[in-house]
């Protein structure tokens, strides 16, 4: 519980650059000592299953980030397609997909 008014100490104080620098030399030091944890591919692969598992029940956000998707990509053309083409370009499609039968 933080009182109005009190002072920020260590990490809290420094600004976002100095604290990565530090954070940056520790993940260093303990690559150096060999203490530091390395991922391996089965652990990678987990981790990120279970964050996309996180991500997925939070609906709106999966909503907002396929009407990005969407948006991105043009949208719908009028015909209802994210194909491309014309509306004509499919009707003429489809009529020649008809006589060729």
């Amino acid at each position: 519980m933080a009182a109005e008014g009190k002072s920020k100490r260590g990490f809290s104080a420094m600004s976002e650059q100095q604290q990565k620098a530090i954070a940056s030399e520790g993940g260093k030091a303990a690559h150096a000592k060999g203490t530091a944890h390395e991922f391996d591919s089965e652990e990678a692969s987990e981790a990120g299953r279970k964050g996309g598992e996180a991500v997925s029940q939070d609906r709106a956000h999966m909503a907002e980030i396929g009407s990005e998707g969407g948006r991105a990509r043009g949208g719908l053309q009028a015909s209802g397609s994210a194909r491309g083409g014309s509306r004509e370009q499919h009707a003429k499609a489809g009529a020649e997909s008809r006589k060729n039968r």
